[in-house]
């Protein structure tokens, strides 16, 4: 394959990825550790990923524990997951953290599919966006007589192949969180 159709999927696969991320933040009625990667704490002076001062486990379907290394981080994780305004309100007992995850009401379930659209839609710019910079490179390419036509309408066809793959690998995905969603 052509390094200009590899250095495009590349890049959109990054961002596939990038939307991967987000819709992960974005909470569903069950517990899951990653609901909370986003959420930073101070620690001794720097902001790290609550996962790298403790462990967080899904005790149950809606439950998430969280068992901080040191004791003295207790407080700092309970104070920073209020503050992430995701909702959620951590219940600390001795050194463990439980967080519970509210049922989502059918006007909040909307509007979390509202955001994921919205989601999936930046990503699929993204991925059109890095389309068009293959093709005008192709045509660059073409001015300066370092390829011929039928070379770069060959190469322009699988940058578009590769494009509608993708742009079908974020529908699904998307598809897939909805349906996530909308379960009770």
């Amino acid at each position: 394959m052509h390094r200009v159709v590899k250095d495009a999927e590349q890049r959109m696969r990054k961002s596939i990825d990038a939307f991967k991320v987000e819709i992960t933040k974005l909470r569903t009625g069950r517990a899951h550790p990653s609901i909370l990667d986003h959420i930073r704490v101070d620690y001794y002076g720097s902001p790290v990923p609550i996962s790298q001062v403790a462990n967080i486990t899904a005790s149950d379907a809606r439950t998430l524990t969280i068992s901080p290394w040191e004791k003295s981080m207790v407080q700092v994780i309970d104070k920073a997951i209020l503050n992430a305004d995701l909702g959620l309100n951590p219940v600390t007992t001795g050194d463990l953290i439980r967080v519970p995850m509210p049922a989502l009401n059918e006007e909040r379930r909307k509007e979390l599919i509202k955001v994921v659209r919205q989601e999936a839609e930046s990503a699929r710019v993204s991925i059109r966006n890095i389309r068009r910079d293959a093709n005008n490179e192709l045509k660059e390419q073409l001015k300066a007589k370092t390829m011929t036509e039928d070379e770069e309408r060959r190469i322009s066809d699988a940058v578009q192949k590769v494009t509608d793959k993708l742009i079908s690998e974020v529908d699904q995905l998307l598809t897939a969180k909805e349906t996530d969603l909308m379960a009770i």
